[in-house]
């Protein structure tokens, strides 16, 4: 029985991983349905690993779950994207100074190569990859695994707005460098210029993304 339990959650993890690959490949769309059935025959896993997997994804807040209806890919939200904003940098920024201390040349040297291939990334599976792996290598330096746990969370749940960035901004050369700056105020030791850089531009890329859906919110209701 056990046994039975231990290969369901591992499909599960497996299904969700292929969900969020999907996402980001945008074959999955921000308010689409995801019918058990159809995920079912389309991953070859039984309708119990799919459940369990929507019922983490719902958890995490990529999915929603209705009654009677299923499951749907959360539409993205202007107030959502403010917020998991707003939380990553209190948490970038309760980061910044412990992680600075113990990062090496190695370390910016990696995190700035990291850096210059998001920006120049034009698949959106890569880019979120290649950014979980900067800010790996930020957060990893610090003794505070809560802090990297909540901002991973945040990371995955943010995952639905990646292929819109890169709609937004599909010219690598006049993309967003945001970590690009941060990491060449921090290997200065300008830690707080480098919080300070990061925080502007991101904050420009935040209200794109949030003029455009508010653009698209009334679009579509009119529809």
């Amino acid at each position: 029985m056990n046994n039975e339990i231990s290969q369901v959650e591992k499909t599960a993890t497996v299904v969700i991983r292929k969900i969020w690959d999907a996402i980001l490949d945008d074959v999955f769309k921000p308010g689409e349905w995801l019918p058990e059935v159809d995920l079912a025959a389309r991953f070859k896993v039984s309708r119990s690993p799919i459940r369990e997997a929507l019922q983490a994804l719902e958890n995490e807040g990529t999915v929603t779950m209705e009654p009677y209806k299923g499951a749907i890919v959360k539409p993205l939200s202007p107030k959502e994207a403010l917020d998991i904003a707003e939380l990553r940098l209190a948490l970038i920024n309760l980061a910044a100074k412990p992680a600075h201390r113990h990062l090496s040349l190695a370390d910016f040297e990696l995190a700035y190569g990291l850096a210059k291939q998001i920006t120049r990334s034009n698949r959106a599976k890569e880019h979120f990859e290649l950014n979980r792996q900067f800010w790996n290598i930020f957060f990893g330096k610090i003794d505070r695994p809560i802090l990297w746990d909540m901002f991973r969370r945040l990371e995955d749940r943010s995952i639905r707005y990646v292929p819109l960035i890169l709609k937004l901004f599909p010219d690598p050369a006049t993309r967003p460098r945001q970590r690009e700056l941060l990491i060449e105020f921090y290997r200065k030791g300008e830690v707080d210029d480098a919080v300070r850089a990061f925080k502007k531009i991101y904050l420009e890329v935040v209200h794109r993304i949030i003029e455009h859906l508010e653009t698209e919110e009334p679009a579509n209701s009119s529809r």
